[in-house]
């Protein structure tokens, strides 16, 4: 909220799309800390997302807004992530007290950009949010059917991440039944 809300002063705009890692608060008031914990907000404003870029001197990675808060926004494009057909109809809306509005990518739609990037911080951002409940590798898996901009290849790794996923999750559940 702090950040939307200087970004607010600068753009003076009421309305920006929250991508990336930190997406997941829109959908749980208590994540697992491994999904919440980047210093970065990756937004843009989203009526006007060519003026993304216009926040980083003031609120950026080496502002004085980051040295103060120990977090900063990153004002990405919304053609960073790659995301299923129909991904703007889910965005989870918060309305802050300040009039401002968060529209966070639903959690699945923003692990298959992370299933199409493949780093190992985006594995255990899923894995945390499939241990949680959060994410479902069910809605994932028919979503990427429908996601059309990866470039070649990039769906097939992703599918194959999912196929890897759904192996840890029997394996923990079978784990977890043994304990009980």
């Amino acid at each position: 909220e702090q950040v939307l809300n200087a970004a607010f002063g600068i753009l003076q705009h009421r309305e920006y799309v929250i991508i990336g890692s930190l997406s997941v608060l829109g959908a749980s008031d208590s994540p697992p800390k491994t999904m919440v914990g980047s210093v970065d907000l990756d937004f843009y404003p989203r009526g006007d997302p060519d003026r993304a870029g216009e926040v980083e001197a003031m609120l950026g990675q080496e502002s004085e807004f980051a040295r103060k808060h120990g977090y900063y926004a990153d004002p990405v494009s919304p053609l960073l992530a790659t995301l299923p057909d129909g991904w703007e109809a889910r965005l989870v809306p918060v309305v802050f007290e300040s009039g401002v509005t968060a529209f966070f990518l639903e959690a699945n739609d923003a692990a298959i950009s992370k299933y199409v990037r493949g780093e190992p911080r985006d594995k255990r951002w899923i894995r945390a949010g499939l241990a949680d409940g959060i994410l479902s590798l069910a809605v994932i898996e028919y979503r990427l059917r429908e996601e059309t901009a990866t470039e070649r290849g990039e769906g097939e790794k992703a599918r194959s991440a999912i196929a890897a996923d759904r192996e840890w999750l029997r394996k923990r559940l079978q784990r977890q039944r043994r304990q009980h």
